[in-house]
């Protein structure tokens, strides 16, 4: 008999697997009696919610699209849809769970595996988790055979991103992956509208047990105050995000606060504009005063940052001391881009506004939904971009993360950073196996960046998350994958 999710949760002392239920229902009556969870989610779908976006950490917090493999709370590989792999070189082998059925009805197989895993790697752009990494997929048996071009320690901690989650076949038909009716978890995802909400119903044959709730209702509310005050009318069960300013406002047994690894950063445009000098970006950093931020926009509800990694990674504490470039004296005019999703950052960006200002720069804010302000980010439009960023979002270590957002070839380079010193940083770190040796080379890595300026850490988040009195066993995340797990249900 095939072991349970909820049983490996248990047995890795883990929180729950994959799964997250989100819903929201466009009345507050009938929840209860229905089963059924309604969660205020805090940013809409931005790629019609394919895995191979961020869009698929909704998939994964709604337990309806799962992965190969997942992490315990220490952050080690445990099994999911594969039951055990082993490693030869730079090849390592997934032995797929059998009795697994997709949504569809079509059974998973190695070959629907396959299939996934080739889509994710020939994507572009590719998927975080796979940035400086490159796949072959072969199939034996009941088996699938995962090679990089390089040897890898950190391959089935890959597995584990949501972005490398194994959909049905008919997903992948079109030029944009379709998640509906294609998943294999705990909720059957039958329907979305657009950015406004999506439906999910139990799934009577999830292969890891019983599922307690009915369905979810999810809603998309990107307006904090708006998802706050769904839950003090008793119109959402579960709330992402609780924006500082509201928490005061909802009872104390409603909120969590939960360490993040996240840390809210303000990248700076080494390429183009006044922060190519470094000097001029060694300015900036002096110029700021985060402690303001933690007291006065966070209500001390978050950390003050030491470095790009927060106090939710404890060995990040044994990081080196960085060396501080010299500051320029002369003003510049720039512009600061953020995002409203996040209710704080536009109150950050206004004060570092001030901030910078006061030590002679010209600031003029850019502030947007995320949605309507990523690519102009991307492409290198801004000077400098306020952001908050989980650093251990796609496999449960950061190297992953600094390598997506500081490599020269990275895909989420805000800083258009391309430093020699850095990049060979970055690929020490990726090539040391797992353990304090490859911590080290990643705190190595850290502090290679943060003597560039090219980001200056901030502070690092608490996520508040609402519960309503009725919400029995909702996840409490810090990697931001799951929400609400098979087990949850209302009281």
């Amino acid at each position: 008999m095939p072991v349970s999710r909820r049983s490996l949760l248990t047995a890795a002392s883990a929180a729950p697997l994959l799964g997250v239920a989100a819903c929201f229902a466009e009345s507050g009556e009938g929840a209860e009696s229905s089963g059924r969870i309604r969660v205020a989610h805090m940013q809409p779908p931005r790629s019609g919610l394919s895995p191979l976006t961020d869009d698929a950490f909704k998939l994964s917090r709604w337990a309806t699209a799962e992965t190969l493999v997942v992490l315990d709370a220490d952050g080690n590989a445990v099994p999911a849809l594969a039951t055990e792999w082993t490693q030869d070189g730079a090849a390592w082998t997934f032995t797929i769970r059998e009795g697994v059925r997709f949504h569809d009805g079509t059974d998973l197989t190695p070959e629907a595996v396959a299939n996934a895993l080739e889509v994710a790697a020939a994507a572009a752009p590719k998927p975080r988790i796979l940035d400086g990494v490159d796949l072959t997929i072969a199939v034996e048996g009941n088996t699938v055979i995962v090679t990089t071009a390089e040897v890898d320690p950190l391959v089935p901690e890959r597995m584990s991103s949501p972005q490398l989650s194994v959909l049905a076949a008919k997903a992948y038909q079109g030029d944009i992956v379709n998640p509906i009716g294609a998943g294999t978890g705990a909720f059957v995802l039958t329907a979305v509208n657009s950015t406004v909400s999506a439906t999910l119903d139990r799934n009577e044959d999830w292969w890891g047990g019983e599922v307690a709730a009915a369905g979810i209702d999810a809603s998309f509310v990107p307006d904090g105050t708006a998802r706050a005050g769904k839950l003090r009318a008793g119109e959402a069960d579960i709330v992402e995000a609780i924006p500082v300013s509201q928490a005061g406002l909802l009872e104390a047994d409603q909120i969590t606060e939960v360490p993040m690894p996240r840390t809210c950063t303000l990248y700076l445009n080494c390429s183009t504009g006044p922060f190519a000098d470094a000097g001029v970006r060694a300015a900036a950093r002096e110029a700021i005063d985060a402690e303001t931020l933690v007291e006065g926009v966070y209500d001390g509800r978050a950390d003050l940052a030491e470095g790009l990694l927060g106090p939710a990674i404890p060995w990040a504490a044994d990081r080196e001391g960085r060396t501080a470039p010299a500051a320029a004296t002369e003003p510049a005019s720039i512009t600061l881009g953020t995002f409203t999703d996040r209710a704080e950052l536009p109150d950050v960006a206004q004060v570092l506004q001030q901030q910078l200002q006061d030590a002679g720069f010209e600031v003029e804010l850019d502030i947007r939904e995320y949605a309507n302000i990523e690519a102009d980010a991307l492409d290198g439009a801004f000077d400098a971009f306020l952001l908050s960023r989980a650093t251990i979002l796609d496999s449960g270590d950061p190297a992953a993360y600094m390598y997506s957002d500081f490599a020269s070839d990275g895909s989420f380079n805000l800083s258009q950073l391309a430093d020699d010193t850095v990049d060979t940083a970055l690929h020490e770190a990726a090539s040391t196996p797992t353990g304090e040796e490859r911590r080290a080379a990643i705190l190595a890595a850290e502090t290679a960046i943060l003597n560039t300026d090219a980001a200056l850490p901030l502070l690092h988040e608490r996520v508040i998350q609402g519960d309503a009195a009725t919400v029995v066993d909702s996840v409490k995340d810090p990697r931001e994958r799951e929400l609400v797990s098979p087990d949850t249900h209302l009281a």
